[in-house]
């Protein structure tokens, strides 16, 4: 390139997660700068996660309503995200991207039967504007504990990431990673890889409002859930080299909604409505929930958990659980709406110990009435744990830690220093919420259904709905 400098204008999301009101409100100002920047001058990408089945229209669509929203949206690529990869297993994902209009573009991935990207992905993509030879790479977390599970080879991403730079920056002017790592990673990356240009983040939802910079490489997120959106002008010199990068994350609240997206939206939702109107299960009670007492719908969860993890204990929160369930017909969207977490039951061993700390801390409202976010958890609060294959006998006036006096396991007085196989749910192997529950060991996860399907056949099983109601607390007076 020779003359006046030219300036390439890049739109960026990230972590969206089907908040399809924010994302409408997206689709208008990528439509407004349309009509202001010359198309051979606009890139727009995604950086993963822009689906999440905890919204009713993706589940009921199985991920086609996503599908349509970036298509319209007209990205030039998108990101293959965790929530993405970790919520449908390889042959439901070949069903949902074959044949889309926008390409997804991840380094890091391979189908572990064939060795090679599935059709709909590619690790990398180049594309030109102005002139400009412009390289992405997609990068994502390899969580091979679950990857393994669904049918993929996941690899390392830096290592993948070294691979792939050294060929790009031989054939492109500017070298882009669109990672789906988290900041610390992307921070990582800029000072382990040369010849990054630029780092456009996500996956730990943190907001730059400007660009950082860690050595000669700029590094760019726009938050989470649509909330933000990245807009940056890449200013090309001399030689096609990158001069500068300005700009940063605008909120989105003041935008208006795109009503063409909008109206996609709802014909999805409709049905999304249809296809979750489908009887799973008819109760003849109602079955309830609290977050600070033992109650009989976790209490069923943490029965069905055990039972599929063939467990001698089995422990679910409370929170896990929006509502309780009336009587009557019971529904796949009932049971959506009030388990919509993208959680997987789990199995490992956890010490006596162990167990009887956490079971402390479920006594304490601080632990109860915890607010969390992320690891899947689309609740509210912690609540309180609910077991089964335990009795617990509980002093209300114990100290704190020193209200249990006793713990039987399937009739037998606990030993502290046993192993013992508890039936669980992953989020707490990533240490959140009941910390003692990441110590476990030989962990295994159950793919691909989510704790909502476990609960789903457990609400047909009188002999477990019968037990629910069986305290396993027990409180001295």
């Amino acid at each position: 390139m020779s003359g006046p400098n030219v300036t390439i204008t890049l739109l960026h999301t990230n972590d969206l997660h089907s908040h399809f009101e924010e994302t409408s409100k997206i689709a208008g100002y990528i439509s407004d700068i349309r009509t202001r920047v010359d198309p051979d001058k606009l890139l727009v990408v995604d950086c993963g996660d822009f689906l999440d089945r905890a919204r009713i229209e993706t589940e009921g669509t199985q991920g086609a309503v996503n599908r349509a929203i970036i298509e319209k949206m007209g990205y030039d690529a998108v990101m293959l995200g965790n929530n993405e990869g970790l919520s449908y297993d390889t042959e439901q994902l070949d069903e949902l991207f074959h044949g889309m209009s926008v390409p997804i573009v991840c380094a890091n991935m391979k189908l572990a039967r064939t060795g090679a990207p599935p059709a709909w992905m590619i690790p990398t993509l180049t594309v030109e504007r102005a002139g400009i030879r412009i390289g992405l790479i997609g990068l994502t977390p390899a969580f091979r504990d679950y990857y393994d599970l669904l049918g993929w080879e996941s690899a390392d991403p830096l290592e993948t990431l070294r691979e792939e730079a050294e060929r790009l920056r031989q054939e492109t002017d500017v070298l882009i990673v669109m990672s789906h790592l988290g900041l610390k990673q992307d921070e990582r990356i800029a000072v382990s890889v040369e010849g990054i240009d630029l780092i456009l983040g996500g996956h730990t939802h943190h907001l730059l409002e400007v660009p950082l910079y860690v050595g000669q490489t700029a590094i760019c997120a726009a938050g989470k859930f649509g909330f933000h959106i990245g807009h940056l002008e890449l200013e090309l010199g001399k030689g096609n080299k990158l001069i500068k990068v300005t700009g940063g994350s605008h909120p989105t609240d003041d935008y208006p909604p795109n009503a063409e997206l909008d109206k996609i939206i709802d014909d999805y939702r409709r049905q999304a409505r249809q296809s979750l109107d489908r009887e799973v299960a008819h109760l003849s009670n109602e079955l309830t929930v609290t977050y600070d007492k033992e109650s009989p719908l976790p209490t069923l969860l943490a029965s069905a958990i055990r039972r599929l993890t063939d467990a001698e204990i089995g422990l679910v929160n409370a929170g896990q659980l929006l509502e309780s369930i009336p009587a009557g017909t019971v529904t796949e969207e009932t049971i959506h709406a009030i388990c919509p977490s993208p959680i997987n039951p789990c199995l490992t061993r956890l010490t006596g110990r162990q167990i009887l700390r956490t079971l402390e801390e479920s006594l304490l409202p601080e632990f109860q009435q915890l607010e969390i976010r992320g690891f899947g958890f689309r609740g509210r609060v912690l609540g309180m744990l609910c077991l089964d294959g335990l009795e617990v006998a509980v002093d209300p006036g114990g100290a704190p830690y020193h209200k249990i006096t006793e713990i039987k396991v399937n009739g037998l007085a606990m030993d502290q220093d046993r192993l013992y196989s508890v039936g669980t749910l992953d989020m707490f192997t990533f240490g959140v919420g009941y910390l003692g529950l990441k110590e476990g060991q030989d962990v295994r996860y159950f793919l691909p259904d989510f704790i909502r399907h476990v609960l789903s056949e457990a609400l047909n099983d009188e002999q477990l709905i019968e037990g629910c109601r069986t305290p396993r607390w027990r409180y001295l007076v």
